[in-house]
């Protein structure tokens, strides 16, 4: 499906200068937008893949168009009548040339906006340590710093954003320093948990984002921005243990612990994945503070502002505790995805596709039935075989992959292109239809789709697909070694989906999955 039209195709809602958005369908892209708008500007948001925005909440109001930043011709179409651009993309996690990429990438953006004659950049990067030579940086800060040197000379006049640690909630950071504390009431931790760095909330990141639009024409800079406290990292976790409730954390740190191993400690305590971690625990080897705030000339701070961190800490926590988590740092789609073919194209020209499809009547209506569809995954469990999807996650993490932890942005409600443990929400038909893409690690494609659908008289139809397409000969030996399961965890699956929906249709377990059903016996 297409995004929703906007008022004003060509120009997007509202009557301010034109920005455009890159990266709209990451953690402070899908943020920024609804910023945007609400300060008067017309929003044009460029994606690979435009139907992935389609269910944001202010989808609405802006321009979706199709392009990538490594490509010339698309970046000329979507920079036309431009007056700012917001560079927030990266590729951290396309593999080991990220840099490399990042560079061709910054190098092509700077080209086209110059071309188009836009008026100013802003780039969010990553706050370096001074006196810290840059090629003792880690990748991923060196890459940043190297992005920002490009932008800044490309004749446009340029905002960079230095930030260190970004506290809001649904932030990698914030994740990190959340599940971290409350998850080891004792830790033995690595030694850069007494370094020294600023955190700032994503509140005043925001801010300093949309106040950018408006510097004059002779301002081409790096601003560091940051919160008024700057603390160590254990003390970050202490602080975190008091206004989270919880009781005083005992914190052991150890030399021992690279940021590789450091890396796979943090994904094996929380949801964040070790190639994801490891650049924010590489950023941590260094004392990360500010050296000025002179961004306050250009966006002046409101009274309050910038926001303490233990006020960061318990805006954060309302939010997830109210289940309001706007994007997460897994909102991004992995490399690669969109443009593989879809289970849906004609004779699949993509060849071999396997499939195992499964049918259950349901003494409950379509609605209750879809309650349950659209609660999977996350807390709510997967409804069969809790071991055997387990293992799978566990499996997934050890080589690389996102693993089964990630969970859901939100506990009810799914919107095209959220994470969903180590699935995407590719497709979504509110009532009808919800088809996943697998993003652990696989020698293949594999899809999950189930449809919830009316049957008359009160009752419904569960269906259920699970498709794969095969990589080579490791993608064939995959399929046909776990095929015998397929009973035990697809078909289990179906009748335990079924048997949710009847029991919520009934006053039973809770209709959404999260009653007993979804995780005791049947269910993980």
């Amino acid at each position: 499906m297409s995004p929703r039209p906007t008022e004003d195709p060509e120009h997007g809602a509202g009557d301010g200068p034109l920005c455009l958005v890159t990266g709209a369908g990451g953690y402070i892209g899908g943020r920024l937008v609804p910023e945007l708008l609400r300060a008067g500007y017309r929003v044009r948001c460029l994606a690979r893949t435009p139907a992935h925005l389609r269910d944001h909440p202010w989808a609405g109001q802006a321009e979706v168009v199709k392009g990538d930043v490594t490509d010339a011709e698309s970046l000329r179409d979507a920079l036309r009548g431009v007056r700012v651009a917001y560079y927030l993309v990266h590729s951290m996690n396309s593999g080991p040339g990220f840099e490399r990429t990042d560079r061709l990438a910054a190098r092509c953006f700077a080209d086209a906006a110059a071309e188009a004659g836009v008026r100013r950049i802003v780039y969010l990067g990553g706050l370096t340590p001074r006196d810290v030579p840059e090629a003792e940086l880690s990748p991923h800060l060196r890459s940043r710093a190297e992005v920002g040197r490009i932008l800044l000379a490309s004749g446009v006049p340029t905002t960079v954003l230095r930030a260190a640690v970004v506290i809001g909630s649904g932030s990698a950071s914030f994740e990190m320093l959340r599940y971290l504390t409350e998850r080891l009431p004792v830790m033995v931790t690595p030694s850069w948990v007494a370094t020294r760095v600023q955190p700032i909330a994503i509140r005043d990141v925001l801010r300093y984002l949309v106040g950018s639009a408006a510097m004059p024409g002779h301002v081409n800079r790096a601003f560091d921005i940051g919160g008024p406290d700057v603390l160590d990292y254990r003390t970050m976790m202490i602080r975190y243990a008091e206004v989270a409730g919880l009781r005083r954390r005992l914190i052991v740190s150890v030399p021992m612990l690279t940021p590789g191993l450091s890396s796979q400690w943090i994904g094996l305590v929380t949801p964040v994945p070790p190639r994801l971690a490891r650049p924010l625990a590489e950023s941590l080897r260094h004392e990360v503070v500010c050296a000025e705030h002179d961004i306050a000339e250009w966006v002046p701070d409101p009274p309050g502002t910038p926001i303490p961190f233990d006020r960061a800490l318990a805006l954060a926590l309302k939010k997830v505790r109210e289940a309001d988590v706007a994007t997460r740092w897994s909102s991004a789609s992995l490399p690669g995805a969109p443009s593989d073919p879809l289970p849906t194209d004609p004779d699949w020209a993509g060849g071999s596709l396997y499939q195992d499809v499964r049918e259950r009547e349901v003494a409950a209506g379509s609605r209750d039935l879809w309650r349950v569809v659209e609660g999977i995954g996350g807390e709510n469990g997967w409804y069969s075989f809790p071991l055997a999807w387990a293992v799978r996650g566990w499996l997934d993490r050890l080589v690389g992959g996102v693993g089964l932890r990630r969970g859901r942005r939100d506990t009810a409600r799914l919107r095209v292109g959220d994470s969903l443990d180590f699935w995407r929400v590719e497709e979504i038909e509110p009532g009808r239809l919800l088809r996943l893409r697998a993003e652990m690690r696989l020698p293949g494609l594999a899809w999950l789709e189930m449809y919830a659908e009316p049957d008359g008289d009160g009752r419904s139809r569960y269906r259920q697909r699970a498709l794969f397409h095969p990589r080579g000969l490791a993608g064939q030996l995959y399929w046909w070694s776990v095929a015998p399961f397929h009973a035990v965890v697809f078909g289990g699956m179906a009748r335990r989906i079924a048997r949710t929906a009847e029991e919520g249709a009934g006053g039973g377990a809770d209709a959404a999955g999260g009653g007993s059903g979804a995780t005791g016996g049947g269910g993980p």
